[in-house]
């Protein structure tokens, strides 16, 4: 990865992070529930991250749960200074995995207290509020109860700053009332593309957008078009979905995850590959 230039970084919260950064969801088990299947191997994922100058890891305590954070806080504590966590509340998980919506004030600060002890900190940097009116993808519905409830949290010291995640314009707008907003986490890749015109108005306000299942999440990315790019270009098709974010603005950080060594470089390759205006172009049309 290149070093901390202009054009390779942004402001998230108080710290200036590296637009490619890593996202620990897949370190938890099959679905995002449970232990992993190599322990070993993603305590190495991590290490090798934060070697390779990955200084912005997206987390939750509901991944796993609990599991995620535990294996951070063991391959990392203590953290590297220029390291920033990030974290989301605002779901539980069920005892046959499934996704609850974790709203209410107690439930929000457990939440926080659960995230500072497994991660081992007393401060959370950054904290997500997810919405989880529809928990695959945003619907409309009023933050303003839990999110004055995480601002409470944030004026007893326990978290410095607040972003939102899986919301709608309308909620951003909502939650700005209440609290400053320093980041947004939408589902947002090369063909789910419904969120183009919020990037461009929080690239002008300077606010981050990180954009989850930047690969397809669940159901990767397939694309004849990128499988063409990629040949001609001889990289694969997943670095070139990773440059073509960075490349479409300033403001989106990355934050693709994976539970493999050789996949984590893969990724991290894609701050280097550069993509034509022509290459843009075709690429932009796979979500037109």
């Amino acid at each position: 990865m290149s070093g901390k230039d202009k054009a390779a970084t942004f402001r998230l919260g108080g710290h200036t992070v590296l637009r490619l950064g890593y996202g620990a969801m897949q370190l938890a088990g099959p679905g995002v529930f449970g232990p992993p299947r190599d322990r070993k191997e993603a305590l190495a994922v991590l290490r090798e991250a934060v070697a390779a100058g990955v200084d912005h890891i997206d987390t939750s305590d509901f991944y796993g749960p609990h599991v995620t954070n535990q294996i951070i806080r063991e391959a990392l504590h203590p953290y590297p200074k220029d390291l920033l966590l990030v974290t989301k509340i605002g779901a539980r998980r069920g005892a046959d995995g499934s996704w609850i919506p974790a709203f209410s004030p107690a439930e929000l600060t457990q939440a926080v207290h659960d995230n500072l002890r497994n991660l081992g900190l007393d401060v959370l940097d950054v904290v997500n509020l997810r919405a989880m009116f529809d928990i695959h993808g945003p619907a409309e519905g009023s933050i303003e109860a839990p999110l004055t409830a995480l601002a409470e949290l944030q004026q007893k010291g326990l978290v410095r700053h607040i972003g939102l995640s899986n919301v709608t314009p309308a909620q951003i707008a909502e939650g700005r009332k209440i609290a400053p907003i320093v980041c947004v986490q939408n589902q947002y890749n090369l063909a789910h593309r419904d969120d183009d015109a919020l990037i461009d108005k929080l690239a002008k306000e300077g606010t981050a957008y990180v954009p989850f299942f930047p690969l397809g999440g669940f159901s990767p990315l397939q694309s004849s078009t990128l499988s063409d790019v990629a040949t001609r270009l001889g990289a694969p098709p997943m670095q070139v979905a990773l440059a073509w974010l960075l490349h479409r603005a300033p403001n989106i950080l990355l934050i693709p995850g994976t539970s493999s060594v050789a996949h984590l470089r893969e990724n991290l390759a894609a701050a280097e590959l550069k993509l034509s205006p022509e290459i843009l172009a075709e690429l932009d049309q796979i979500g037109a």
